[in-house]
């Protein structure tokens, strides 16, 4: 396809180039926490600041990584995985908040996402709605040992991916608010752990660009919690997750080198 940046050798939103990142790549949402994540890289470098999209590259053991912030929900999140991929990286790890659903899943949980309910709308513009979106199971498997390895709360399931958050907190002022809420009761059912903005997005993406993506999550609280009157404080520090992410790129760097 045709190259809109004024930079041809630079991918248009992102402002990268082929060789910038490495093939790992940690993806929040809020620019704001590229650089808490760069913290954790040997060497790190701001590489490029356009849009919601700020990259940082630096090094983990070695091996070249990076932190790139998609901004809120799928679509700017696929095109970052999209032109990310075509600089060099294969393998996406996204780090963000979350929404428990679960009376389980306590404010300050971490949570993996195995696989996303498709409830937005970019996927559906990769591959029908049949087919579904579901996390790599290195990533998943590094994410999961990287959390026990640091003792949290950690849940690991589907998660539900929708692209309008004030749909999933005032469903009722909504004039599809009778969709909204059978579904919600739907998912619950159903043992859905936590709603979120992109993973969905990011796994189908993955699927068509054959790259490995994996999601953990902080819970910054659960509104299910709160319908129910129990303890359901609203946490921000995203720190731990964090390092969860951080770790688990480690794990994969050594597996990978490995084989």
């Amino acid at each position: 396809m045709k190259n809109y940046s004024e930079d041809a050798s630079r991918q248009y939103h992102i402002q990268v180039a082929k060789g910038e990142v490495g093939r790992y790549v940690i993806m929040p949402g809020d620019p704001k926490r590229c650089v808490k994540i760069a913290q954790y890289f040997d060497n790190p470098v701001l590489i490029a600041d356009n849009r919601e999209y700020i990259t940082y590259t630096g090094t983990l053991d070695g091996v070249k990584v990076s932190v790139t912030s998609t901004g809120i929900g799928g679509p700017s999140a696929s095109i970052a995985m999209e032109e990310l991929f075509r600089c060099g990286a294969d393998t996406f790890v996204r780090i963000g908040t979350c929404g428990g659903m679960q009376p389980e899943v306590k404010s300050g949980d971490i949570v993996i996402a195995t696989g996303a309910i498709r409830m937005e709308g970019t996927s559906r513009e990769y591959a029908p709605i049949e087919y579904p979106a579901v996390a790599n199971l290195d990533v998943t498997n590094a994410l999961v040992a990287a959390a026990k390895e640091k003792g949290l709360s950690c849940h690991t399931g589907v998660v539900q991916c929708k692209d309008a958050f004030y749909g999933q907190h005032e469903p009722e002022a909504m004039p599809v608010g009778y969709e909204l809420l059978n579904k919600w009761e739907a998912w619950k059912k159903m043992g859905c752990l936590a709603s979120e903005m992109e993973s969905a997005a990011l796994f189908i993406a993955a699927g068509k660009l054959r790259a490995r993506a994996g999601s953990c999550f902080l819970v910054l609280a659960n509104q299910e919690r709160e319908k129910l009157g129990l303890d359901n404080p609203v946490v921000h520090d995203t720190d731990m997750a964090i390092q969860v992410a951080v770790e688990a790129v480690r794990k994969l760097i050594r597996e990978d080198s490995s084989n």
